[in-house]
């Protein structure tokens, strides 16, 4: 544990130093420590890398856990491009969201919360927009808004501020009784709407200058100041921005609004209810690039390039078998466009050159080799790449991209992995359903060989499933690097529907749920058997959200395959799903209709109606109050289980927890149950 970990709460100016160096030492570690299901709560993560304009410096945030109740505490650092002079600059759970540097690379602005113990802001915990150093000081609050802003842009002059602001405002009919009784909940009639303000940090004097009259989700201001570019809706109920999403441009003097994706744009793709993000203006403040998504389909990048007024649209090709996963930019005052692209497990910076005018040049891997690339960001000319790497031996860092495969790291946030003893980490295939070759993560213990013998052996399946398990370290609580550790063979499948293996094999899931995937992953495991890896008495499925729906759906589909079962927030009926959950989008995607158009097909996709298969020992997990997969499916998973089926099964609820566990204390909980119950099923440990 660095230091910096036992300072108190004590005079800002004070703590900030040197407080690391960002390469690691000389000195070659032991590696000597079992992994242990704490070690994940002693993990740093990094996030919201930004690159000051000059290219001198990166400011980022760093996460880490709290302790019983608590979740994470975010706070903001900065280190030098050369990886010297690693500072922390806030402290107590302050934070660091949207970390924007002022235009003389002097200041950093962000939003934070200042649990002050007051009653008004900027100190009674609401989210405000902070100022900061970045030698470090006292953060200074730009804003003081009654209940906190959401959001904020910096104009490139560094003299005005624009930030989102809430109104809830009430529809008719019913207003009356609705504002009556305005501590109730309505399904919809009561809306959150946003207005942007602007402020002028030289007089302090503040305007609006959109109304709220919108459902703002992204904002993002033009580099020369004179347009905002949104992604919003008219409403957030239920559906919201799954295909009522809109881009729009703001001219700011003007007040003009323009919107640049009608519905006869949504109508040419493969589903309805896209959600659209990743707003990101050209250098010369002519071209908006966005990304739209889609469950069950590919994501893609469009341009809307301004032509005397107008903003015709263009689709941005992606490089042949990449995926798109986030994070637009353009680099410096060029066209090049920059993105995550994912391939085989791999997470990489990919730049297309010269996207302008209707055409495109050639792609390029800005950031390569095998990694997992979570964030980046460029100085203001684009000569300097920063990105956020995972790699299978190494915990997330940043580093100074020189060369496709080139790099200088800048952090050492995880000193601890240095002495861990590592999993063996493959990326491996087999045959699927289709006779397609599916991929997968396979973890095995340390030192272990295929002639010591078969292994009690887990498959562990990714949620989305429009997702991938990326080939890299990663302990978490769905099992990865720490069943390996515990003697297990452990393989994560990356069926049909996952992403990074080309467009064809992620859409060819659709219509085919609790089937194609199935055959991979049942095919998947009797692969692992025949290796000679697997022992075929001793295996354990498990997984989380729709992960947790394939456990449900393998169980039933294979009986007598598997031993014990961990099910985490999955669903076990889609009609049901259809009808309570917060993105009914999905169902309707996968299932390729309502339910009174695919009855059959509703009933089939669902492993209720085939629950009395099940013979597996089942451990059920699910948040108390999850709005993506309602405790509903868990608690008639339980009840199925338990009193008609007399199949071994536990129920744990986590009180207010939402789809993700979010405190110390019930991932914790999660991780030791699984431990426990594997331990018992797979491994024939006495129950504690």
């Amino acid at each position: 544990m660095r230091f910096v970990a036992f300072l108190k709460k004590s005079n800002w100016a004070l703590v900030i130093g040197l407080l690391m160096i960002g390469t690691p030492t000389l000195a070659a570690t032991v590696r000597d420590h079992q992994i242990e299901a704490e070690d994940y709560f002693d993990i740093t993560v990094l996030g919201n890398v930004s690159v000051s304009p000059d290219g001198s410096r990166v400011a980022y945030s760093e996460s880490r856990w709290g302790r019983g109740k608590e979740g994470r505490r975010t706070e903001l650092w900065v280190v030098g491009s050369d990886g010297k002079l690693n500072s922390r600059l806030t402290f107590d759970g302050f934070g660091a969201g949207s970390p924007t540097w002022g235009p003389a690379s002097e200041a950093i602005y962000f939003i934070g919360r200042n649990k002050g113990g007051q009653d008004s802001p900027p100190n009674d915990g609401s989210r405000q927009v902070w100022r900061i150093n970045a030698n470090g000081g006292q953060p200074v609050a730009m804003t003081r808004v009654e209940d906190g802003i959401s959001a904020f842009q910096l104009a490139p002059d560094g003299v005005s501020l624009f930030y989102k602001v809430s109104d809830e405002v009430t529809d008719e009919p019913w207003k009356d009784l609705k504002e009556k009784y305005s501590d109730l909940e309505f399904g919809h009639g009561v809306r959150d709407l946003n207005a942007i303000r602007r402020m002028d940090m030289n007089s302090w004097r503040d305007e609006e200058v959109l109304a709220a009259d919108r459902v703002i989700w992204q904002m993002k201001l033009s580099p020369d100041g004179s347009k905002m570019a949104l992604i919003s809706t008219e409403d957030n109920e239920l559906i919201f921005k799954e295909g009522w999403s809109r881009v729009e441009v703001l001219d700011i003097s003007s007040g003009e609004i323009t919107t640049l994706t009608d519905q006869a744009w949504r109508d040419g793709h493969p589903s309805p209810y896209g959600w659209l993000a990743d707003l990101a203006w050209s250098g010369d403040s002519e071209a908006l690039a966005f990304s739209i998504s889609f469950d069950g389909y590919a994501s893609n990048i469009w341009l809307a390039e301004n032509q005397d007024g107008t903003w015709p649209l263009q689709l941005v090709e992606r490089p042949q078998m990449v995926t798109f996963s986030g994070s637009i930019k353009w680099r410096g005052n060029d066209r090049t466009l920059c993105f995550r692209g994912e391939s085989m497990g791999r997470v990489r910076v990919y730049g297309i050159d010269g996207v302008k005018k209707g055409g495109q040049g050639k792609s390029s891997v800005l950031a390569g080799g095998d990694v997992v690339v979570g964030s980046f960001g460029f100085d203001a000319k684009g000569r300097k790449l920063v990105a956020n790497i995972e790699t299978i031996t190494t915990a997330n860092d940043l580093y100074l991209i020189k060369g496709q495969d080139k790099r200088l790291q800048l952090t050492h946030a995880n000193p601890q992995v240095d002495t861990w003893i590592l999993p063996q980490i493959q990326h491996v295939s087999w045959t699927g359903a289709d006779g397609d070759l599916c991929h997968g993560i396979l973890e095995l213990p340390p030192g272990y060989k295929k002639e010591d013998g078969p292994l009690p052996t887990v498959i562990e399946l990714h949620g989305g499933p429009t997702s991938s398990s990326k080939y890299r370290l990663r302990l978490w609580i769905y099992g990865r690097a720490l069943f390996a550790s515990k003697g297990y063979a452990l393989l994560s499948p990356n069926y049909h529907g996952s992403t990074g293996y080309g467009d064809e094999f992620l859409a060819k899931l659709i219509g085919r749920e609790n089937e194609i995937e199935v055959t991979d992953i049942a095919n998947g495991t009797r692969w692992l058997i025949d290796e000679g890896i697997a022992d075929p008495e001793h295996i354990g499925v498990m997984g989380w959200s729709n992960g947790g729906y394939l456990t449900n759906c393998m169980i039933v589909a294979e009986p007598d395959m598997y031993a014990a079962a961990s099910s985490g927030a999955g669903v076990l009926d889609m009609t049901i799903q259809w009808g309570i959950e917060d993105t009914p989008g999905h169902v309707i995607n996968y299932v390729e209709g309502l339910p009174w158009e695919q009855a059959e097909h509703y009933q089939k996709a669902s492993p209720l109606y085939h629950l009395d298969r099940v013979k597996t020992p089942t451990l059920i997990h699910v948040g108390g109050s999850d709005p993506r997969v309602p405790p509903a499916h868990s608690k008639a998973l339980y009840r199925g289980l338990k009193h008609y089926l007399d199949v071994p099964c536990e129920l744990i609820v986590y009180p207010g927890e939402p789809h993700g566990l979010t405190t110390h204390e019930n991932r914790l909980a999660k991780i030791t149950w699984d431990l426990a119950w594997f331990g018992k099923y797979l491994m024939g440990e006495e129950e504690d």
